[in-house]
This record gives C-alpha cells, structure tokens and sequence, in this order.
C-alpha cells in the first residue's frame, strides 16, 4: 500500500476574485486537519506557507499542544500534531518525501473544479491499495490552487459534489471526505 501525504498551501492560491494571494494559517485547519490525518493513517501532513511569521506562527500553536499543560491536557492533540511538518513551498515538501522513499511522489491536487484529465475516487484508491509509490495530495486554501498548478500535477481529483449546485467546501470538509473515500472502511 501506498504511503499518503497531504500538503495544505497557503500560497500561491485563489482569493474569491480569483487574484493570487497568500492566506492565512488558522488554527482550526491546523487542529481538524491533524487529527483527521492521523484518523486515516497520512503519514506526514505538510502546512505550506511562504511568511516565515506564519510558519512561526503554527509552530507556536502546536508547541502548546506538543509541551506542557497542553500535551498533559490534551494527549490526543500531541499525537495528532506528531505527523505535521511546516514548509516553506513545494519543492521542501516533494524533498522530503523523495528522502524518505527514493522516489519522487505522484502528485495529487484537489480542485472544486473539473479538469478533463480528472480521476475519480476509485481508481485513485486502486492505485494508493495496490502500487508503493508515495501519493501526495494537495489542498488550496481561500479559493484553491492555481489553475495552472493544478494542471501540473500528475493526478487530479475529481471534485466533491452533493445533490445541489453549491460546491463550496472548506478544506477541513474536503480533506475529511477526500481521505474517507480513499481511505475509509
């Protein structure tokens, strides 16, 4: 089975104009993300942001949970941080999982939009179930990936849809369900 890695950008991604912008970490992707993570065996789950005070920022969050009053608080917390690393960009990411395996991961992005060279779930979770080569999905903050960062991956997954037209998830959703259909039992 496939080793699974999330990364969470923060930048380069859409604002709601669809202008380039850098978001902000928040404390909740941080927490919901981890702990969904750790629930679906990702074995390292990669916050991506360029602002050094950002990634200053959720080391000082998670250290309260790694250390301390909030580690003996909240021991759950502090095994679910364990698998989470801060990155300044991709190419930190893609290193590490390179250094760990050998070999360069096959690059997923998730995207609330259709591309043509879209896979769906299954043959997503065939590949993970069956093949060794580390899969790495990636998530877009605000209002996703760019158009063109999208389309450089190696996978795309199909979008999320519900019985309605809205399609407007938060990524702590969107990570949730993607990792149960890949994942869940």
């Amino acid at each position: 089975m496939a080793d699974i890695y999330l990364a969470l950008v923060h930048a380069p991604v859409y604002n709601k104009n669809m202008e380039t912008v850098a978001t902000s970490i928040t404390n909740l992707d941080l927490h919901d993300i981890a702990r969904c993570s750790t629930t679906f065996g990702v074995k390292r789950y990669f916050v991506v942001h360029p602002a050094e005070a950002q990634r200053q920022l959720a080391k000082r969050i998670m250290g309260f949970w790694q250390e301390g009053y909030g580690a003996e608080y909240n021991p759950d917390r502090q095994e679910a941080f364990a698998r989470v690393r801060i990155a300044e960009n991709l190419a930190e990411v893609y290193a590490e999982i390179e250094a760990e395996h050998g070999i360069n991961p096959i690059k997923v992005a998730t995207d609330a939009r259709k591309y043509s060279n879209t896979v769906t779930y299954a043959q997503l979770r065939e590949e993970i179930e069956t093949k060794e080569t580390p899969i790495l999905l990636l998530f877009g903050t605000g209002w996703g990936l760019l158009k063109e960062d999208v389309e450089a991956m190696d996978r795309i997954l199909e979008p999320i849809y519900g019985p309605t037209d809205y399609n407007h998830l938060s990524v702590r959703s969107a990570v949730a369900i993607i990792l149960d259909r890949l994942r869940g039992h």
